[in-house]
């Protein structure tokens, strides 16, 4: 019998080992920023072209590499750091050159023009499919530029799930960002299909932190300083009042290097305690220097996640690092480590101080806002078609219900939800009212039990059938502003407001492009309540489409979504009578009212017997 087991081919080695290592377009741009970086650079350039699918170039002014050097580094295992397996456990650099560069040019077309200072001239090497077609000298400026053209062109599986250019670009920003965050003092430039996305001049770090995520967040910092005898803390943590509903503006860098550790981020978490939402996010940028030896950063391919020899220890010193920061800040309640019951009331009162003065809320019905005028005169005859409220009350038939969520559409099953509802109602006095339970749920009496509704996820519901039909119809109304005003996004978010635009001004909107990161808002959608920050709204909408982007929606489906995630009412908002009413009404009005866009039951049902059930056992 033949022998089955034989060694691969180089070139499928390779490609193996890129899968483990190269994902997409933002894990080459990581991999190139990172040599840069470690060859001394003191000014890096990128350049894009259809979000890195069809060139990624990168172009330094490091220390460069010898004709030998320059052809060693597409081998396999060539490294110019570790001579030893001791090695691995004091690397402080990055990665310099080889140990991507062979996996990068398996699967790709790529160029390298290197010159070191000493020398007359350079080197110029071409690969394809991890051979080296051409090798030639030439005149090139000091430093090095690799050219990585038409990514996975030799595994079109792998080019056909990469995502749509504005996915595949947010992830190179990202990389981006995190590579510029570390190294505030080299500059750093970005191009995207001849478009300047990014200039960096060499800075301070809360300078490049406001370059990189926007004016706004500028004064929202707070300095975060703290020497222990096995970690250095440095860095900024935004402000409660700053952070966010998404996760965002998060970076943790340990010895300068971007990671990800669930453990860390639980203890910043932790440090913010009732200061922040249950749906709200710390935003920080912070760095750990630590002796190499006391961490294993080779857990991961991508080195992304990494392991400490006391990590208990390390949490501790940061939750104790940031709680530090914000009680300097105005902030003393949250340093008082012996809690008393004094500590615990002053702490509820704080988290009230903190809560967004922006936060979307409804305010009492009028003619002109409120919830009542959420624009839903299309869905009237439906609402009317399955009856009205006093006939409802006159006729009701027992339904059975089940104590499971509801997980289907019928227009039966709605019917006789409808039927069931016991609430009070102007027309029925002797019914009873609907109350709020912790500010997050609304229970109501129908004739078999009770039900509990989530009013964020119901509210949800309500604005994405209301704005998915402004986009088909096209029957939005504006507001105008009596002043114009001017938003500056960061660079990703007036990316993708851009191409979003004629979507957003479907719905109501009235926004120009006003040059560069600038947009100019001449209109907002009518019936917005006027206490709503328009600027905090809009802010929230790119984040939730971003969010969104990666599930392929459609856009018309992702901006209906985003927006309704974004204005809807939120967990914690306290409802009048009528507001809680105008939500049921609204809610089983809705095509498919059992879930929220993104899934999630809207309310839940009980029947008498086995709430009776529950006593009895």
């Amino acid at each position: 019998m033949n022998d089955i087991i034989q060694l691969l081919p180089d070139n499928i080695a390779n490609q193996i080992a890129a899968g483990e290592v190269i994902q997409r377009p933002a894990s080459v741009v990581k991999e190139l920023l990172e040599n840069s970086i470690d060859a001394g650079a003191t000014e890096i350039k990128m350049i894009l072209k259809d979000a890195g699918k069809s060139l990624i170039q990168v172009i330094d002014n490091g220390k460069g590499m010898s004709v030998s050097d320059a052809r060693m580094s597409f081998e396999r295992h060539a490294t110019s750091k570790i001579r030893e397996a001791n090695d691995l456990f004091h690397i402080k650099t990055m990665g310099f050159r080889g140990e991507a560069l062979a996996s990068i040019a398996s699967i790709a077309q790529v160029e390298m023009i290197t010159r070191r200072n000493h020398d007359e001239v350079g080197t110029r090497i071409v690969v394809e499919g991890s051979k080296i077609t051409k090798q030639e000298p030439v005149q090139a400026p000091e430093g090095t530029s690799i050219g990585v053209k038409n990514l996975f062109y030799n595994i079109p599986a792998r080019r056909k799930f990469l995502k749509s250019d504005p996915v595949e670009l947010k992830h190179i920003m990202d990389e981006f960002q995190r590579v510029a965050l570390a190294y505030p003092d080299v500059f750093f430039t970005m191009h995207h299909n001849n478009n300047e996305s990014y200039h960096l001049p060499k800075s301070n770090l809360k300078q490049r932190i406001v370059s990189l995520l926007g004016k706004q967040i500028q004064e929202k910092l707070i300095p975060i300083q703290e020497q222990t005898d096995m970690v250095l803390i440095s860095g900024y943590v935004i402000k409660p009042e700053g952070c966010k509903r998404t996760k965002g503006d998060q970076f943790i860098f340990v010895n300068r290097r971007f990671i990800k550790n669930t453990n860390l981020n639980h203890a910043i978490k932790g440090a913010y305690e009732n200061l922040l939402q249950n749906d709200q996010y710390p935003g920080y940028i912070l760095f750990l220097e630590i002796d190499p030896s006391g961490i294993d950063i080779n857990v991961h391919p991508t080195k992304t996640e990494i392991k400490f020899e006391d990590e208990r220890l390390i949490y501790n010193y940061l939750k104790v690092s940031i709680k530090h920061g914000l009680g300097q800040y105005s902030l003393a309640p949250m340093f008082d480590f012996d809690s008393d019951s004094n500590f615990q009331q002053n702490n509820k009162h704080l988290s009230k101080q903190f809560e967004s003065t922006q936060e979307i809320s409804w305010g009492k019905p009028t003619t002109n806002q409120g919830f009542q005028n959420t624009g839903f005169n299309s869905q009237k005859d439906k609402r009317e078609a399955i009856q009205s409220w006093e006939d409802i009350y006159k006729n009701i038939q027992a339904t059975e219900i089940s104590a499971q969520p509801i997980t289907h559409m019928e227009d039966e099953n709605v019917l006789g939800l409808m039927e069931e509802l016991d609430m009070q109602h102007p027309d029925i006095p002797s019914v009873k009212a609907p109350f709020q339970i912790h500010q997050n749920y609304i229970v109501t009496q129908i004739k078999s039990g009770l039900m509990i509704i989530d009013q964020q996820a119901a509210h949800e519901r309500i604005l994405y059938e209301h704005y998915k039909n402004l986009l088909s119809t096209g029957e939005f109304v504006s507001q105008k502003e009596l002043f114009p005003r001017v938003v500056e996004l960061d660079v990703a978010k007036a990316g993708v407001l851009k191409e979003i635009l004629e979507y957003v001004n479907a719905l109501g909107f009235e926004i120009a492009h006003f040059g560069n990161q600038s947009f100019i808002i001449h209109g907002t959608p009518a019936g917005l309540d006027s206490r709503i920050s328009i600027e905090n709204l809009l802010d929230k909408i790119i984040e939730q489409y971003m969010i969104n982007y990666e599930f392929d929606f459609g856009i018309e489906d992702n901006i209906a979504r985003s927006m309704a995630v974004s204005a809807a009412i939120k967990r914690g908002k306290q409802l009048e009578t009528n507001e809680m009413h105008q939500l049921v009404d609204q809610l089983f009005a809705c095509e498919i009212p059992f879930k929220s866009p993104s899934g999630k039951n809207c309310f839940i049902t009980m029947e008498l017997n086995e709430i009776q059930k529950r006593f009895n056992s």
